[in-house]
């Protein structure tokens, strides 16, 4: 009992220091029982072959826009010390190249060490389902900004002919989920820009969203930058004084009902009048006043 209580009290960072480095046992991964590619003429799909990395195309459908080259260059450095983890996706296409479906940061990874050799997985797939297959498989995966999402969605739902909750489906998503990252395209292009560069949050762009004026959102979206204002200050800033019909309009609305009266407007001048009634017998006295 008294052992079991020292042992507690040693701790685990106690214990982990007491642990040597293991690196010199970690030796890169090897795939030198794999088949050259082409070697097996009766390969199967989903065969893990290696593929000479001149041999691959990229994907036309790839969602990821931009590629980060020191990142690339970290996960080069990680292939050279512990081998390609994860072998490189890929369809075999009519000229004899490989596409491939996901894993495009690995090969340019392996290229950039001068490997001349990759491990692949090789599948069947056609046009639409190696669409689907990259562009899922890299939504789950990979770190896209935000638009990308969006236009990832919107290719996949356009060349599949899928509808927001199909879409959803596939993502063990919600259909919101996929039209809140579908309306981020309606804004201006500038606006999007700052956007991906992580210059606006996805909670100001669903406030930009309100303001149909592009040239207004760009202008709301430079403020937003150079003031730093969070999403609470921008939806400040959208509300503006109320004109003067508006406040008559709401306290006249306000002679024929007891409950209370919210009034608002942005500044593209879309806005709303809230009435909040306390009973059903209060509506139906605001409805005799109105037809009176």
């Amino acid at each position: 009992m008294k052992t079991d209580q020292k042992f507690t009290r040693k701790g685990l960072s106690a214990l982990l220091g007491e642990i040597t480095e293991a690196d010199s046992a970690r030796k890169p991964i090897g795939y030198v029982n794999k088949a050259l590619a082409g070697a097996n003429p009766e390969q199967k799909s989903s065969d893990i072959v290696m593929v000479k990395v001149d041999d691959f195309e990229t994907n036309p459908h790839q969602p990821r826009l931009e590629f980060d080259e020191k990142s690339i260059q970290e996960l080069a450095q990680s292939i050279k010390s512990l081998g390609l983890i994860q072998p490189i996706v890929a369809r075999k296409t009519g000229d004899g190249h490989y596409q491939i479906i996901s894993g495009e940061r690995r090969w340019r990874a392996c290229k950039s060490l001068g490997m001349e050799l990759v491990p692949a997985y090789v599948r069947d797939a056609s046009d639409e389902s190696m669409l689907e297959m990259a562009i899922v498989e890299n939504l789950q995966r990979e770190d896209l900004d935000p638009i990308e999402i969006a236009m990832s969605f919107r290719s996949l739902m356009d060349e599949c002919k899928l509808t927001q909750e199909e879409m959803a489906d596939k993502l063990g998503s919600k259909r919101a989920s996929v039209a809140n990252y579908l309306r981020l395209l309606k804004l201006s292009d500038k606006v999007q820009h700052d956007l991906r560069q992580g210059l606006l949050s996805v909670g100001h762009a669903k406030v930009l969203l309100k303001v149909s004026d592009s040239k207004l959102q760009q202008k709301l979206s430079d403020l937003v930058i150079k003031e730093n204002l969070t999403v609470r200050e921008l939806e400040e800033k959208l509300t503006q004084d109320d004109p003067e019909n508006y406040k008559r309009l709401a306290s006249t609305v306000g002679r024929f009902c007891k409950g209370k009266i919210s009034f608002h407007r942005n500044a593209s001048g879309k806005g709303s009048i809230t009435i909040r009634f306390n009973s059903d017998s209060e509506v139906e006295r605001f409805i005799k006043l109105l037809n009176n």
